[in-house]
């Protein structure tokens, strides 16, 4: 619902008019014409299929996406297998990789989705102006400015940066063409991921949900032209196409979105409170917030940097076998952290209308549901782990011996699995109210000093398993840390009550693990073994929920993605105080945000 009309101008908003003591008062005045057009836009499209609208769309191109990255690891398997070629290209694949979560996945979206959503909420009390582009014109060209310097830096600096994430390969100058190559990216990602989190915040996903479709598009398109010439050095170039191509799909979206409310024709010289307090954001939003969560992104990224650095002194292949059971082994994690993706923008405006006890049902539907996902895959992926490896990647240069070393490092890595879902869950309870939180970060440190610490050792005496024993530990840290605190957090999840449904649902993990093991073990075609798996895996882990005693209370996908949160809901018993409040005097977050347009 959005705020009520100002103070003396006896104007209602859509179908819920306001009444004075004589009369119900019809919407008049060009404010008022305004508000009930964005108010029925926001009951039009927040209506109950709405989030599993959402999540359908954003569900079905995260798994092209996920099946693309899949294929371009296969190409890359097949064309240089997993030596010291391909090692030269993961040391610079490190770039992106890190760009991505701090531009993209983490910093950003947690920045921006609850900027853009106070934005959105003041838009419709704003009789001129547009809070939403003054936000815009704020950010976007200082961001743009800082992050085509640090891509120049990182060109410039590409030497010093291979001899200190890999001092060990045996071909510097090879990953140093790629790390110029891919470098390129922080520019193009830092607009992707301005653009992601101003589309998700006006409740537009089918962009954002394709970028790594794009990606990846470009990527195997780049190696298949250029590896003739080129070597590996093609798929670096890759990246850099492939980051122009996610900024080109969502930019259209964005332009259509800022230029759909049209401005008045005369503005006041003196900007209005909306646009002072736009201009306050901004430098609340690089001085107050970045901080802490560009410091959370790096932390958390980090973990990549300390695998690398301690698998490059190993046997050439080392990093490759790292890298190829990680993309597989995280797939079920990108897909568990889909519905909290899409329900972020959620929870930030249900926090922005005061409705903490809506956000905390929200959350802790996600959570569980995540976990369900993630440990289904993890479970799978445990008890297939040859047969996987072995289905997807051994052709060409790809052999036996890397099918064994890369499965065993998969197994090790999915023990993780969990952990890194509840990380990615929870830092959105830290972040929805855009408040400076500096306990995300210290977690996610916590845990790197873990990883540092267990994999120095492990390294040693057992190689790249041993490394990933110690990123296991060390993000399942970080989980445990970010579980316990978020007690006290924006949204107050109930820790106990949350810990002992995770618990349960880990038990079922690995009961389901062994018998997928034991009913897969033996059978001979790939798969086969990896179906009968699958299949066994889902079975078990859903008997022993429903039969187990005190099951954790999992609601079903379709009905928690479909339900909304208190703010949505268009028929209510009595208004919030952010509808009561007159336009002039509403709180600083404006009251609550609709959603403009629904998924496409």
């Amino acid at each position: 619902m959005l705020p009520g009309a100002g103070a003396g101008a006896g104007a209602g908003t859509g179908t819920a008019v306001r009444a004075d003591p004589v009369r119900v008062r019809a919407p008049r005045g060009r404010r008022a014409h305004a508000r009930a057009r964005v108010r029925s836009g926001a009951d039009r499209v927040q209506g109950r299929g709405f989030l599993a609208k959402a999540a359908a769309v954003t569900a079905a191109l995260t798994a092209v996406g996920a099946l693309l990255g899949l294929v371009r690891d296969q190409i890359l398997a097949g064309y240089f297998g997993a030596g010291a070629e391909t090692d030269a290209f993961l040391v610079a694949w490190t770039v992106p990789e890190f760009a991505s979560t701090l531009l993209i996945e983490d910093a950003l979206a947690l920045i921006l989705v609850p900027a853009f959503s106070r934005a959105l909420a003041r838009r419709s009390g704003s009789l001129f102006g547009d809070p939403v582009r003054a936000l815009v014109r704020g950010t976007l060209p200082r961001l743009t400015l800082a992050v085509a310097v640090a891509a120049t830096v990182l060109v410039l600096a590409a030497p010093l940066i291979v001899s200190a994430l890999a001092p060990g390969l045996p071909d510097p100058r090879l990953a140093v063409d790629c790390t110029r190559l891919t470098a390129t990216c922080v520019l193009s990602f830092a607009l992707v991921g301005y653009c992601s989190a101003a589309l998700r915040a006006h409740g537009c996903f089918l962009p954002p949900a394709a970028i790594y479709v794009a990606y990846n598009v470009g990527i195997i398109g780049t190696i298949l032209v250029l590896r003739e010439p080129w070597g590996v050095r093609s798929a670096a170039a890759g990246v850099a196409v492939g980051g122009v191509l996610m900024v080109l799909v969502q930019a259209p979206s964005l332009l259509r979105e800022l230029r759909a409310r049209p401005v008045p024709k005369e503005e006041p010289t003196t900007l209005a409170p909306d646009g002072g307090r736009a201009g306050q954001e901004g430098r609340i939003l690089v001085l107050g917030l970045i901080a802490p969560v560009v410091a959370f992104s790096l932390c958390r990224q980090s973990q990549t940097l300390i695998e690398r650095f301690l698998a490059s002194p190993l046997p050439a292949g080392a990093i490759s076998h790292l890298n190829y059971a990680q993309k597989v082994a995280q797939m079920p994690m990108i897909l568990s952290l889909m519905l909290c993706t899409v329900s972020f923008p959620v929870v930030a405006r249900a926090l922005a209308a005061g409705e903490t006890e809506a956000a905390r049902r929200r959350v802790e539907r996600d959570l569980l549901l995540a976990a369900v996902v993630v440990l289904v895959g993890a479970s799978t992926v445990i008890a297939a782990a040859p047969k996987i490896v072995e289905l997807l990647f051994e052709r060409g240069e790809f052999d036996r011996t890397d099918t064994v070393a890369t499965a065993a490092v998969m197994r090790v890595y999915s023990l993780g699995l969990l952990g890194q879902t509840m990380v990615g869950a929870l830092v959105r309870c830290y972040f929805s109210a855009a408040r400076p939180l500096w306990y995300p970060a210290a977690a996610m440190a916590a845990g790197l000093v873990t990883t540092t610490l267990a994999g120095i050792p492990g390294a040693h005496y057992w190689g790249a398993v041993g490394i990933a024993a110690a990123n296991a530990l060390g993000i399942t840290c970080s989980a445990v840390l970010l579980l316990r605190g978020a007690h006290r957090q924006t949204v107050p999840v109930r820790v106990d009550r949350l810990g002992e449904g995770l618990l349960r649902l880990a038990t079922a993990g690995a009961w389901a693990t062994g018998a997928g093991w034991l009913c897969s073990f033996g059978i001979g075609s790939p798969a086969l073994s990896v179906t009968v798996a699958a299949a066994v895996v889902i079975g078990v882990f859903l008997l022993f929920i429903a039969c187990a005693a005190k099951a954790p209370e999992i609601p079903p996908l379709p009905r928690s993605a479909s339900r909304r949160t208190d703010h949505a809901r268009p028929h209510r018993a009595a208004p919030t105080a952010a509808e009561a409040a007159p336009v002039g005097e509403t709180a600083p977050v404006g009251g609550d945000v609709p959603l403009d347009h629904g998924p496409r």
